[in-house]
């Protein structure tokens, strides 16, 4: 009896130690896949045909570093076209917005930087035509 106990601890004991890896591999790889912010939501959205718009705003899916997160709008030529600095809603921290001039018909691309408030960064970019 006392020899049967001592196995079946052993095994318990054994699993623990491969358990606990998993429990502590399975806890990083969360935070890694929640530690950056990326885009749900655009307006205009990627590819659209739009009249000119007033703004470009994205819905990311969480809140941002208003500091470092930042977005251009650049026409076909590469030139920036947004005069006025993109900024973070105080009211809702997961939004980024930048107003824009009336904008001539054409191709223009939306260039974003997203930063999450622990630090890690992402950015992209997308385009839209204004006919």
């Amino acid at each position: 009896m006392k020899v049967q106990k001592m196995k079946e601890h052993g095994r318990v004991c054994w699993q623990l130690p491969t358990k606990w890896a998993a429990f502590v591999a399975a806890l990083s790889f969360a935070s890694a896949a929640f530690a950056h912010v990326f885009p749900q939501k655009q307006e205009p959205g990627a590819g659209a045909t739009v009249a000119s718009p007033s703004q470009i705003k994205i819905v990311f899916d969480g809140p941002l570093e208003p500091s470092f997160s930042s977005l251009t709008v650049t026409d076909a030529g590469g030139k920036q076209v947004n005069t006025a600095k993109s900024a973070v809603d105080p009211q809702q921290p997961t939004v980024l917005a930048v107003p824009l001039p009336p904008l001539p018909a054409g191709h223009y691309t939306v260039h974003w930087a997203a930063v999450a408030p622990d630090g890690h960064r992402t950015h992209g970019d997308y385009s839209f035509d204004v006919k």
